[in-house]
């Protein structure tokens, strides 16, 4: 029989496991590309023969999702297997209209065919949306789990965007590892944060290679889902966040819907921040989508290293890239410290914007009088360094999950905003975390 013809439509992480736990060996398929999409760049690769297989000895392409269409009718795909996150319902169905439309059969891969099952027990932190506050729950689990005399290891969603042979499986303890590693802006705002405190933290490509070292040195694995993701390995328990301030998003996202539908655990964040209305509206939106969960509400208080420094300044507000992004937020956590530290303005720095954070706020016209934190390469950096300069403002708000500062050369007075996860009420993360931890016999 001839092997289906096979194209995997991704942005350089789902795409790649999704390809190493199903298709890799099988004699019944031929991947014969990836498309990317996303993540400036990341096309024009190799999935290289190293991660690629026995049957695949000169590699598979990553072409630009943008040549979607030609690519299936000029290659004779028979499949195309959607493998990414963060996107409308909307949005997957328009990929799958191109698709079937040049001839091809669409297709979804689920839980069964994708997770892996560790040999120890896995607690998953998902979310319905990027940047809903998912990065200060996965330290609170990462807490209460420390707090009970067990070591616990945080296993990330995969940005894979350098040298795919060198991060088939990286392990990040030091600071100087992000710097071996070669790593984005966008790594080191996830993996700095558990490093700095003290934890160790796994991402890479080939999560089999990954979660075996992990179980290595872990009683509990925890995996800090990224964009919208469903988990890669089998979890004990699977939290989900939902954001009360994009309220509709829990039942119009991709996969962000199937994480409430999975989950033990909702947690809603942000209720400090939006109106009690809006919160008592989604939790009848969750009800209705998933009535069994338990659900614990949160707020994200931010603490501000120099709050007197704000007051009455025309300040630069620097958001974490991702959530302005494809995440679509308006505002974050450096907004709501200019308003609430009475900032007497908000600069607007689109029109001092230069190279590829010029080209960002033309792909994402949504994004306003912010600054989005974009790190991918080097002439991004730059890019982004050389915006900070021109824009005219007496002090910048750093409003990103790491300090920029210790990144770029920032030439003006700036603050920096933290934030974490306090839960309210009864429902509280070592209550849900209990059975997990008694699993491994501890307690909370």
């Amino acid at each position: 029989m001839a092997r289906k013809r096979v194209l995997i439509m991704g942005a350089a992480g789902r795409d790649f496991h999704n390809f190493n736990v199903y298709y890799r060996d099988r004699e019944d398929f031929e991947v014969v590309a990836f498309t990317a999409t996303q993540i400036p760049d990341i096309d024009g690769r190799l999935y290289p023969p190293e991660l690629a297989g026995k049957l695949y000895p000169q590699g598979i392409p990553i072409l630009a999702e943008d040549e979607l269409v030609s690519i299936i009718k000029d290659k004779g795909i028979d499949e195309v297997v959607f493998s990414y996150s963060d996107v409308t319902h909307e949005y997957v169905m328009h990929k799958a209209a191109m698709a079937t439309a040049a001839g091809a059969s669409f297709t979804l891969l689920g839980p069964r065919d994708t997770m892996i099952k560790a040999r120890v027990p896995v607690v998953a932190v998902c979310a319905v949306r990027t940047g809903v506050g998912k990065s200060q729950t996965t330290r609170k689990v990462l807490e209460v789990i420390e707090e009970a005399g067990l070591k616990a290891v945080a296993i990330r969603h995969p940005m894979p965007y350098g040298d795919l042979t060198k991060q088939i499986c990286q392990r990040f303890e030091t600071l100087e590892d992000l710097k071996t590693h070669n790593c984005t802006i966008e790594e080191i705002e996830e993996y700095e944060p558990h490093i700095a405190s003290g934890r160790v933290v796994y991402a890479g490509v080939d999560y089999e290679v990954i979660v075996r070292e992990a179980e290595k040195e872990a009683d509990i694995i925890v995996w800090d889902g990224g964009n919208n993701d469903i988990p890669f390995y089998v979890p004990d328990i699977h939290i989900t966040l939902a954001d009360p301030l994009r309220i509709g998003h829990e039942s119009t996202y991709f996969p962000g819907e199937t994480n409430i539908r999975m989950a033990d655990v909702i947690v809603i964040n942000k209720v400090d921040t939006a109106t009690p209305e809006a919160v008592s509206r989604l939790l009848e939106n969750l009800k209705a989508l998933n009535p069994n969960a338990v659900v614990i509400k949160g707020e994200s208080p931010i603490t501000v290293d120099r709050p007197d420094e704000v007051q009455g300044k025309k300040v630069l507000v620097i958001e974490d890239g991702p959530t302005l992004t494809h995440g679509e937020m308006t505002f974050g956590a450096g907004t709501i410290a200019a308003q609430k530290l009475g900032a007497s303005e908000i600069i607007d720095p689109k029109p001092y914007a230069v190279g590829t954070i010029k080209a960002t706020y033309d792909k994402y016209t949504h994004v306003a009088n912010l600054l989005p934190a974009m790190g991918y390469s080097d002439k991004q950096l730059e890019d982004l360094k050389m915006t900070i300069e021109r824009t005219p403002c007496d002090l910048v708000i750093i409003g990103t999950p790491i300090d920029l500062r210790r990144y770029i050369n920032i030439p003006k007075p700036a603050v920096r905003v933290t934030y974490d996860l306090k839960e309210v009420g009864d429902i509280d993360m070592k209550k849900v975390l209990a059975p997990v931890i008694k699993k491994v016999g501890a307690t909370v």
